[in-house]
């Protein structure tokens, strides 16, 4: 009779403890980690290495079972959408993680979506993303500066706050937003600013979103998108047209530019210096482009600041090279002409 008694007793508690664990669960919010590759999944036989090690070599899981805290936060699975480093990311990746984003949040069941990626590229992606959603859940990118296996590895945390980030109703509405060093960017704005250290991201005028405080974001203003934002449906679009970056500097001929359209760029974004400048040689071979519909968008070398349009040449407005570079990408892509890519880099300021 004890014996039995004894046994319904922990059957009752184990029913119970089920049932408790289940609530809990059904409590916690849904959220889905994509991962590219890139540093925060990097190793390297030294724990001091912080520069030579192997970026994209282990898998989503690995990533997600080094934070158990994570569990605590929300309902996590993992997706390996590729594992590489992130100047690898094509444009075939962009359009299938693009794509699989919206697929996950169009579903409603998803609190949040996490992207995990290489810091070099990092930025381009995120505002690639920025232009091709347009759910209100959070989408946040994250990344790391040091590998899995260094001393002090800085992609755990990072990782841990993106998911708490993802989670959160208080970040929906805010666009895509990339968390790396307890700073919350917005990815219209925030850029890559040094090469190594952990501190290498800025969002310089405008300023970050919020901050993380102990784990939990704390941010400085109300949900908010940035000014006259445009959205590219590409969910017919299988692939970008290629677009090159061409650097300015001192008495430049225009040989680079002449080579990148004769190897088949469809649009050119120079990096000028100051406020989008060039050579009189290269000014005058930009305008023959754009007099053959050709589009070319004047940048600035600088790392901030706004860049006016020219008599020959669009204006990137506050967009720096790579970020304009994906802005006429997507225009191509969708078929705008001259006049309407101008359109859309004026409405970028």
């Amino acid at each position: 009779m004890m014996k039995k008694t004894l046994l319904n007793t922990l059957l009752s508690s184990l029913i119970l403890y089920t049932s408790v664990s289940l609530a809990a669960d059904a409590i916690k919010p849904n959220v889905t980690i994509l991962a590219t590759g890139g540093t925060i999944a990097g190793s390297s036989k030294s724990n001091l290495d912080t520069t030579d090690y192997k970026a994209g070599s282990l898998g989503i899981n690995v990533l997600i079972n080094a934070v158990p805290e994570i569990n605590d936060v929300a309902i996590v699975k993992g997706e390996q959408i590729s594992n590489t480093i992130s100047g690898n990311i094509s444009s075939e990746i962009l359009l299938n993680l693009s794509k699989r984003v919206n697929h996950l949040l169009n579903e409603g069941k998803q609190q949040g979506v996490v992207i995990t990626h290489g810091t070099d590229t990092i930025e381009e992606t995120a505002f690639f993303l920025e232009l091709t959603t347009q759910n209100k859940q959070p989408i946040v990118i994250v990344g790391a500066m040091r590998p899995a296996t260094a001393i002090s590895a800085d992609g755990p945390m990072n990782l841990l706050e993106s998911v708490v980030l993802a989670a959160d109703k208080k970040a929906e509405n805010r666009g895509v937003m990339v968390v790396l060093n307890d700073r919350i960017g917005s990815a219209f704005y925030t850029t890559k600013a040094n090469s190594t250290t952990p501190d290498a991201f800025k969002s310089y005028e405008p300023g970050y979103l919020g901050v993380f405080v102990s784990g939990k974001p704390k941010f400085y203003y109300t949900p908010a998108q940035p000014v006259d934002r445009t959205f590219f449906d590409v969910s017919k679009v299988d692939k970008l047209p290629n677009v090159e970056i061409i650097y300015a500097y001192q008495d430049q001929t225009p040989a680079m530019l002449h080579a990148a359209i004769n190897n088949g760029a469809k649009g050119i974004i120079v990096a000028g210096s100051g406020n989008g400048n060039v050579s009189s040689n290269m000014e005058e071979a930009i305008k023959q482009l754009s007099d053959k519909g050709i589009p070319v968008v004047m940048a600035t070398r600088t790392g901030s600041g706004y860049v006016s349009s020219k008599s020959f040449a669009i204006g990137s407005g506050f967009l720096n090279p790579q970020k304009s570079r994906i802005l006429l990408q997507l225009a191509l892509a969708t078929g705008a002409n001259l006049k309407q890519i101008s359109n859309y880099f004026d409405s970028q300021r």
